[in-house]
């Protein structure tokens, strides 16, 4: 892509993957050149630290009436999308998430006519959650199929898109990505936050929303199995409904004094490189962001063989995949791993090595200028029946 292009990005501006994940993208067109602006209902997380004077962030407002059980949030963001597309002239629009940000993109090209295109960026619960429940399941199908192009974040996912709503338009597969950066070994050595950590004992951190599907809890026990060998502290980052399941195990299983429950942190690369194993015992994973940026910062994985994981972690050399709710297989891999220092060191710099080479944000964001050069030309893809 030779010219400067006017970019907008619409995603829950949230600690959560696909948040995170537009964010550092929004960040990296800017700093390539392009313009960009964010149309959200408040400032994501990853942007209040960027001082790129090409990043724009305009706020969705909505508006509370009596008449409404709930706040018109769809119909204020195609609102508020139609409008700073008019007004700065944007080339398209990328939303992440298919509600309802696709469905309100669709709106607002129509109240234009047409005069910008959509990319959409599917990112899992949005396929195989919210999009699949009979209430939604429609419109779901109908914002996927009319996009300029659509774009999932793994092979599985895409697969799994198939599945379940037939599309007619063709979805590319252009993964996750990670700022190497700021995920790196070496920040791990420059932090001052210490006190997680103590003295000859390994670190094992486990990063999520604390949703059901993360299956959290299962971390803590799969820690109790392996304090039973050796001994070791687990730091579990992240807040949601499972976290007070969480707590509850550790105290159950005697663990308490071992395990920090730290809650939503910016400072999570810090926490990432200070450990040794991420643990991910998840129930689903549609890519596994996470893991990627654990495996930036030197950290082995030991999880579950599940969505697009086995294909970002390969198992034997950046870490292990284990079965769905095997606990004792993941505990039995921890000790491996911790039993072993050649091995893991091996696996660590693995797993730096892969996300180095397969993963930077660089080479995902070439990757989606090349599609939206495709979607600015008029190069529409339809799936191959």
């Amino acid at each position: 892509m030779d010219r400067k292009l006017k970019i907008g990005i619409t995603c829950y501006p949230t600690f959560g993957g696909s948040g995170v994940v537009a964010t550092e993208l929004g960040i990296a067109l800017a700093e390539s050149g392009h313009e960009v602006h964010f149309i959200t209902n408040r400032l994501p997380v990853r942007l209040q630290k960027s001082l790129n004077a090409d990043v724009s962030f305009h706020g969705v407002n909505v508006l509370s009436y009596a008449l409404f059980p709930h706040e018109p949030y769809t119909l204020a963001l195609a609102s508020k999308m139609a409008q700073v597309v008019d007004t700065y002239e944007l080339d398209l629009l990328h939303v992440h998430y298919a509600i309802p940000h696709a469905v309100s993109a669709h709106l607002a090209q129509e109240m234009l006519g047409g005069r910008f295109k959509v990319v959409t960026t599917l990112h899992g619960t949005d396929i195989t959650l919210v999009g699949n429940d009979p209430s939604l399941h429609p419109i779901t199908r109908f914002a996927i199929n009319n996009n300029d192009a659509v774009t999932a974040v793994s092979e599985w996912l895409k697969q799994e898109t198939i599945r379940e709503f037939s599309p007619t338009i063709d979805i590319d597969v252009i993964s996750n990505s990670v700022d190497i950066e700021q995920f790196s070994p070496d920040i791990g050595r420059e932090w001052a936050g210490r006190h997680y950590c103590e003295a000859g004992l390994p670190n094992l951190i486990h990063v999520s929303n604390f949703r059901p599907v993360k299956k959290a809890p299962d971390a803590v026990r799969v820690f109790a199995k392996v304090l039973e060998r050796m001994p070791a502290r687990l730091l579990m980052v992240g807040d949601g409904p499972d976290l007070p399941t969480a707590m509850q195990a550790a105290k159950d299983l005697g663990v308490n004094d071992k395990v920090s429950f730290l809650g939503n942190r910016e400072d999570v690369n810090f926490l990432m490189a200070s450990s040794c194993i991420m643990l991910m015992p998840s129930q689903s994973e549609s890519f596994g962001l996470a893991a990627l940026e654990a495996m930036a910062c030197e950290c082995a994985v030991v999880a579950s063989r599940t969505g697009g994981l086995p294909d970002l972690v390969r198992d034997g050399l950046d870490g292990f995949i284990c079965d769905q709710d095997d606990l004792d297989g993941m505990a039995a891999r921890v000790i491996e791993l911790l039993g072993d220092e050649p091995l893991l060191m091996q696996m660590k710099r693995n797993a730096r090595a892969r996300a180095v080479e397969s993963y930077r944000v660089d080479i995902v964001m070439d990757q989606y200028l090349a599609l939206y050069d495709r979607v600015l030309t008029g190069k529409r893809r339809t799936a191959i029946v």
